[in-house]
């Protein structure tokens, strides 16, 4: 452990979207599968990393619910190295004492990956460490709608008021509604967006952007935004001479 960085701050729960796979595979003049084999290697470094540093959460965008418009031999291979991490890195998460879940709309996924998907949360599930997050069908206007349909059940059933809804009351029927907020955003690749990524939850995420391609992300590129993270002032709405009173006062 002595070989971690000391930062003033550190995020609480990071989320990635990890872009750029296959232009890091284009570039090599392979196939797009073999960007994406690349990109379970960074998945590993971050991992190991946000584990050692005792981030709470990690939450990696997978698969978007727009992602089937891909080309299907490709989007066949990602359903198939899906289920390969699994097989291969689910005992190792639980031998780290880190618990995987996945979230999104897990029905149009094969019988055959909705179970394995089932027996890895089941195995890791008491775990203490990391808590690992794999956003795979999942879009964030599904998740705001789902949570949505979940009140409008409950008032029909009478268990719930409409004026009993609000912004806390749907943040609980959230994905990820019990862990800690994102409060940091990486997007990796060059682009400038959050592609229906955790809107609810990003609301006072900070937001950092990188060019380099997820498979070259790695340990250092992490830290560099833990860096950046920590020189940041987080006002959620107040004056940066109120938060830094609070500060002092703390």
């Amino acid at each position: 452990m002595s070989d971690l960085k000391s930062f003033a701050s550190l995020p609480k729960h990071v989320a990635i979207i990890m872009d750029g796979n296959n232009r890091w595979a284009k570039a090599r003049r392979l196939p797009s599968l073999a960007g994406h084999k690349a990109g379970v290697d960074a998945v590993r470094a971050m991992v190991d990393g946000c584990a050692r540093y005792e981030v709470a959460s990690l939450t990696l965008f997978a698969f978007s619910s727009e992602n089937w418009k891909r080309p299907p031999a490709e989007v066949t291979g990602l359903m198939e190295l899906f289920m390969l991490a699994l097989k291969r890195e689910v005992k190792k998460l639980h031998k780290n004492n880190i618990r995987l879940r996945v979230i999104g709309d897990k029905t149009r996924f094969s019988d055959k990956l909705q179970r394995k998907i089932a027996e890895a949360e089941a195995l890791t599930a008491g775990n203490t460490g990391l808590c690992l997050n794999i956003a795979a069908n999942y879009g964030g206007q599904w998740d705001i709608a789902q949570a949505s349909r979940l009140l409008a059940e409950k008032v029909q059933a009478g268990e719930l008021e409409p004026e009993q809804i609000n912004e806390a009351s749907l943040a609980q029927h959230l994905c990820l509604a019990d862990q800690p907020l994102p409060d940091l955003c990486i997007r990796t690749g060059g682009e400038r967006r959050i592609s229906n990524f955790l809107l609810w939850q990003f609301a006072y995420a900070e937001l950092y952007f990188t060019s380099t391609l997820w498979p070259d992300f790695d340990r250092a590129e992490l830290e560099a935004a833990f860096e950046d993270f920590s020189g940041r002032q987080r006002r959620f709405g107040k004056t940066s001479e109120q938060v830094e009173a609070e500060q002092q006062h703390a």
